[in-house]
């Protein structure tokens, strides 16, 4: 069993950053892929970025693409998202997950292969 605590959200103006990290408890964080997803209001839930176990291939949707940016570090059971040139339609919940199958080739963005979920944190950003 994983446990995953977000944080790092809140409210910026557009153009602005965030950085978004993610706590993971239990040793077997480092053998787990990562995403982290966003669900805007009335919206479904939809993939950010994915890191696989070893963070050597990453995933970014076509839409964040060249703004965030995922990263791990396996020593400190934390995944992270680095997020420049918010804009407005980047605001929704960012959920951290994890992936348990072992040391799996690649990071997928379906939200369906991930088992573990963290509770979420708001992003907010204004015009």
């Amino acid at each position: 069993q994983v446990q995953l605590v977000e944080s790092g959200g809140g409210l910026v103006q557009a153009g602005g950053s965030l950085r978004l990290s993610c706590a993971a408890s239990g040793r077997t964080f480092s053998t787990y892929a990562m995403g982290w997803f966003r669900q805007a209001p009335g919206k479904e839930r939809e993939i950010v970025a994915a890191i696989t176990w070893n963070g050597g291939s990453t995933y970014t949707a076509d839409s964040v693409k060249g703004r965030f940016a995922i990263s791990r570090d396996n020593a400190k059971n934390t995944v992270s998202l680095q997020m420049n040139s918010l804009k407005p339609e980047d605001t929704a919940v960012y959920y951290c997950a994890a992936d348990r199958r072992v040391r799996r080739l690649g990071a997928s963005p379906d939200l369906n292969e991930y088992q573990y979920w963290g509770q979420g944190t708001q992003v907010t950003v204004s015009s």
